[in-house]
């Protein structure tokens, strides 16, 4: 199935220039960043994905030096990836990995790239929750991977956006293609502080809380948060709170601080998922 998108970083640009080198008429390559691999023709123009506009050599050329960037492919063209949002005043931008991309907000990465990649990072977080069933509250879309992996065994998955620039950087990446597919998901936009406090008490099963960091975002590390996430979770549910390294001094540091106001808020058996870097605590 052709992608509806051509969509390249380094990675794809790397391949298909060490493939001409070699002097081959044709290339495997992804279209998607990775997600699938077609045969695409190689000439003295440039490739030639089945389906796109041919991208010419120095687009190539371009795309490969930029290590930072995702690119979406337009009539030969090739655009980075990012948006400036007015709402937060921050530069939100899809950055590549070998596996699936991950989100910059202001130069901040969205998921881990070091010792994991943005896939098997998300595959920690919702696992910490087994068994995910009935309805689960995602408090932070991003590019919807943990919406997205929830969904394929729960029965609905709300997940909510603070800036809907995200959605637009989202939208362009094929590895977030289901968040704008799946009838499964329900989007909301708004800041989670907001949105949960019109959320019915004990109406989610499980709750993915996975925040920015407390930089960007400390109001969601907070006891009135946490209180409302108490209030809206069913009793016997779970919660998993993703922190960061729990190894290093600051993760350690945060990790002690957000147990503290987990047990305040009313919840009484926390135990650590440091494969996912977090905690899961029970109501």
């Amino acid at each position: 199935m052709t992608p509806a998108s051509l969509t390249l970083s380094h990675y794809q640009a790397a391949s298909l220039l060490k493939a001409r080198r070699s002097g081959a008429g044709q290339a495997q390559a992804s279209p998607d960043l990775g997600l699938t691999t077609v045969s695409a023709a190689l000439d003295r123009a440039g490739v030639v994905f089945p389906g796109f506009d041919p991208l010419p050599w120095d687009q190539v050329e371009a795309i490969r030096e930029a290590e930072n960037n995702c690119f979406s492919v337009e009539a030969g063209e090739a655009r980075k990836i990012a948006a400036f949002s007015e709402l937060t005043n921050r530069v939100y931008s899809l950055y590549p990995t070998a596996s699936a991309p991950t989100m910059l907000i202001s130069g901040i990465p969205m998921h881990r790239i070091k010792g994991s990649d943005p896939h098997r990072d998300t595959l920690a977080k919702v696992a910490a929750l087994k068994p995910l069933a009935g309805r689960v509250l995602d408090t932070a879309t991003g590019l919807g991977y943990t919406a997205i992996q929830a969904a394929r065994t729960a029965e609905e998955v709300v997940t909510i956006e603070l800036d809907p620039t995200a959605l637009e950087i989202a939208r362009l990446n094929p590895w977030s293609r289901e968040l704008f597919g799946e009838p499964r998901i329900t989007q909301l936009i708004g800041d989670s502080f907001d949105v949960v406090e019109a959320f019915e008490d004990g109406s989610f099963d499980r709750i993915l809380h996975d925040p920015p960091t407390m930089v960007l975002a400390g109001h969601l590390y907070g006891q009135d948060f946490y209180e409302e996430l108490y209030r809206v979770l069913r009793t016997g549910g779970r919660l998993f709170h993703y922190i960061g390294d729990p190894d290093s001094r600051q993760g350690s540091s945060q990790t002690r601080g957000v147990v503290k106001r987990l047990r305040a808020a009313g919840f009484t058996r926390i135990w650590p998922k440091p494969r996912a870097f977090g905690v899961v605590a029970q109501k």
